[in-house]
């Protein structure tokens, strides 16, 4: 409890110290751009289209972090203290993150992106007890939704360019439309019969409602899920009767449960592969394709595909 309360003491300083910064309209006229802060890399990256060169788009959850246990550091919460705009996912993903996201808001526009998503094709995992899905850019078509709640908050805060954030966001719109047609295309390669996705946790129910695919993760929705012998022999068991060819590891998820997934499907008589690693709670490292929405989802379809039809290069 003390630590605790020590914790939220340093956060309570560092938020007023912070907002002691000036944050005032920035003057494009003299180089000042938005200071903006995002907490995931598909966030970060959408703020980067969308704003171009009259922002400064700060992410906090880095490659290979998993945002579920994720907990601001002193220096992201004066970031977030200094910052214009804030983004987040919403929906429970950046869990940790709650309170202090709250408390910021009080002071500075925050904005849940996924609140422009039509609940209704929302999913709703059992296991979440009422709460939605958060993972929805897996279906490029709703993730598509979010980009004109940051093209209308980005316009909110800095009216005067607003004309380029609806550019920006029109061309990136557009290529969003051409990614959606290609995992699409990749899809088809593969037999409706061999559409089943087994990962490390359940993130990809929207990817499996948008494309046509059956969804296994060995943990649930969210990776806090606690796995159990039982649950690994269940997984191993499915994988051996459907004789399913490819398993996926997860880049921000340890690996070793899936091995012992591997492990038991081979004593059940049946050998199942790792079929490579996806990028799912968080994208690839900055400067990279797969640092980017666009090239990182073009990587997973192309990796699960190349997998299930046994294709050995990309």
């Amino acid at each position: 409890m003390q630590r605790i309360y020590i914790s939220v003491c340093l956060i309570g300083i560092l938020i007023w110290s912070s907002g002691c910064d000036l944050k005032g309209q920035p003057d494009a006229a003299t180089g000042d751009k938005l200071r903006v802060v995002a907490t995931i890399g598909m966030i970060t990256d959408v703020v980067k289209n969308v704003g171009g060169t009259r922002v400064e788009v700060t992410g906090m959850v880095a490659p290979g972090v998993d945002p579920h246990f994720y907990n601001p550091t002193p220096k992201d919460v004066q970031r977030l203290g200094s910052a214009h705009i804030i983004f987040y996912n919403g929906l429970y993903l950046e869990a940790k993150m709650t309170d202090i996201l709250a408390k910021m808001s009080e002071d500075t526009l925050t904005v849940a992106v996924t609140d422009a998503v039509d609940r209704r094709l929302l999913l709703t995992p059992a296991e979440f007890e009422g709460l939605y899905d958060p993972h929805v850019w897996f279906d490029v078509k709703l993730w598509m939704q979010t980009v004109g709640k940051i093209r209308d908050a980005l316009s909110e805060f800095d009216a005067d360019n607003t004309a380029l954030y609806r550019s920006n966001a029109e061309r990136y719109l557009t290529e969003l439309k051409e990614l959606d047609a290609y995992v699409k295309s990749q899809v088809e390669r593969v037999p409706s019969e061999q559409r089943v996705l087994v990962t490390a946790h359940d993130c990809f129910n929207y990817f499996g409602e948008a494309y046509g695919f059956e969804v296994r993760g060995l943990q649930g929705v969210s990776t806090a899920t606690e796995v159990g012998i039982a649950d690994v022999q269940e997984l191993a068991t499915f994988i051996a009767e459907r004789r399913i060819s490819a398993i996926f590891v997860e880049s921000s998820v340890s690996s070793r449960s899936l091995e012992a997934v591997k492990a038991a499907v081979k004593s059940k008589g049946f050998d199942v592969k790792i079929g490579g690693v996806l990028f799912t709670d968080a994208m690839g490292n900055e400067g990279t394709p797969e640092g980017t929405y666009i090239w990182m989802t073009r990587y997973n379809i192309n990796t699960i595909v190349h997998a299930l039809i046994g294709e050995s290069e990309l």
